[in-house]
């Protein structure tokens, strides 16, 4: 029931905000994403479970393998489709998912903007004051702070 929202989304979480923002884009304001890359097809392997407790459902990392290996091409062109403010936040070398594929997908959405935060992947966890300051700065002007980062 929601006319226009501002998204913020993390890994793939951010997948789904930017599908949302490129199928909708008159519905979505603000778009943050949280260390996303652009899907781009890879080589397929079946990924070792890391060791240890994890903090997130390994389940759905083999559930999701086959998308992320050979994703759909209209994903990525969905990118274009973008028409609002968009800051992609990259978590640095730190992070699991390859920087260069964060920093693809922000050229590929019009007028992005992107930072980096040198926390990881978790960047809203391992760093949450920087990614607040940075998220609501970006929120409430529709820019990333300056310099940036990234």
């Amino acid at each position: 029931a929601l006319d226009r929202v501002d998204l913020i989304g993390h890994s793939m979480g951010g997948l789904v905000a930017y599908l949302v923002a490129g199928d909708q884009p008159e519905r979505v304001g603000r778009l943050i994403l949280e260390d996303v890359a652009a899907l781009l097809p890879r080589q397929r392997d079946l990924p070792a479970r890391p060791d240890g407790e994890l903090p997130y459902d390994w389940e759905m990392v083999l559930a999701i393998r086959r998308q992320i290996d050979d994703p759909d091409p209209a994903w990525l062109e969905r990118l274009s489709r973008i028409t609002g403010p968009a800051l992609v936040i990259a978590g640095g070398p730190q992070s699991s998912v390859p920087q260069d594929r964060v920093a693809e997908l922000a050229r590929r959405i019009p007028g992005a903007r992107r930072e980096t935060i040198p926390a990881g992947h978790l960047i809203h966890a391992t760093d949450p004051e920087a990614f607040t300051k940075t998220a609501l700065m970006f929120l409430r002007s529709g820019k990333a702070p300056d310099p940036l980062r990234g």
